[in-house]
Parts: C-alpha cells; sequence; structure tokens
C-alpha cells in the first residue's frame, strides 16, 4: 500500500456525495470533485478525511468534531469532505442525523481510498483485516499534499489537525 506524503500530487478524487443544500434546508445529492474545491477563490486547501463507516461512535465523533470546527476552518480558506466506503443513502441518513455540514463522498468500490492510501491492513482486537484506514491528508490549492497523517484516532483528531494547520 502507497500512502502519500507531503509534496505528492494528490490524486483525482471524483465521487458520488452527499452535499449540503444550497438554501441550507438539508441535504441533496450530485458529484464532489476535488479539483472544483481546490479551484474557489482564496482556498487554501481541501482537507481530506477518510473514515471506515457512518453512524459508527468513532466515526460519528470524528463527523461531529469536523462539524463543530467547520465555520473556522472555512473561515481559514479550509473545505472539508469526509470519504468512506458506505453509499449515498447511508451517508444522506448519516448527515441529517446529526446535522453534517460538509459533502460526504462515498466510495464503494474503493478507488479513491486505496489511491490515497486509505485503504489497506489493519488489526483490530488482535484480528488483522482489510480496511479503511483513518486518515487525513490536507491538499493546498496546486494540488500538492501539505498534510498526511494516517492511523489517526477519531477522538480529538480535529483539534490536533487544527493545531497542525496553525490555526490554534
Amino acid at each position: 500500500m502507497t500512502r502519500l506524503a507531503v509534496g505528492d500530487t494528490a490524486p483525482d478524487l471524483t465521487l458520488d456525495a452527499v452535499l449540503p443544500d444550497p438554501a441550507g434546508t438539508g441535504t441533496t445529492t450530485g458529484t464532489f470533485s476535488l479539483a472544483d474545491e481546490l479551484a474557489v477563490a482564496g482556498r487554501q486547501g481541501v482537507v481530506v478525511y477518510f473514515y471506515p463507516a457512518a453512524m459508527t461512535p468513532g466515526c460519528t465523533t470524528e463527523a461531529c468534531d469536523f462539524r463543530d470546527s467547520l465555520a473556522s476552518l472555512q473561515g481559514a480558506g479550509y473545505a472539508v469532505v469526509g470519504v468512506s466506503p458506505d453509499d449515498t443513502a447511508k451517508l444522506a441518513t448519516f448527515a441529517e442525523r446529526d446535522a453534517l455540514t460538509f459533502p460526504l463522498a462515498a466510495d464503494p468500490e474503493h478507488a479513491a481510498l486505496e489511491a490515497w492510501g486509505a485503504w489497506g491492513e489493519k488489526k483490530n482486537y488482535g484480528k488483522t483485516y482489510v480496511g479503511v484506514i483513518r486518515s487525513t491528508v490536507v491538499v493546498g490549492p496546486d494540488g500538492k499534499v501539505t498534510v498526511a497523517q494516517y492511523n489517526v484516532k477519531a477522538t480529538g483528531h480535529v483539534a490536533r489537525l487544527r493545531k497542525t494547520l496553525g490555526l490554534d
């Protein structure tokens, strides 16, 4: 498994997604495109975080932490997208249940997860299996990786990321 490192060019990321409704009244489905997000004027980067499964305790903690920090991340010029192997129907339920106001992208075939180094062998309770490696990659406006963190812990991760980005 190849992991991304600072300075690498980020792979393409164009996926079906659950997006915040522009009217602020819920969610809609569409396509998330990293290239489109990076093209937004004044954008400092895009935080792409990979998580194993919507509506599980750790993934809910992490998503709600991103939700609660979203205004300050956006104020600093960062967009946020969560990527998991869930389908868009499950992601829509997750977004609505927890009032998530950033895109959640679906990667059920694991193509993006693999390309970004977030799919591979992991251990849990003494068992080895293949799955999503909880990871966060920040991509700068030039498409280059500025932060690459793998095997992160859900609790407290956003606070640590904010410090890495110099926001706290």
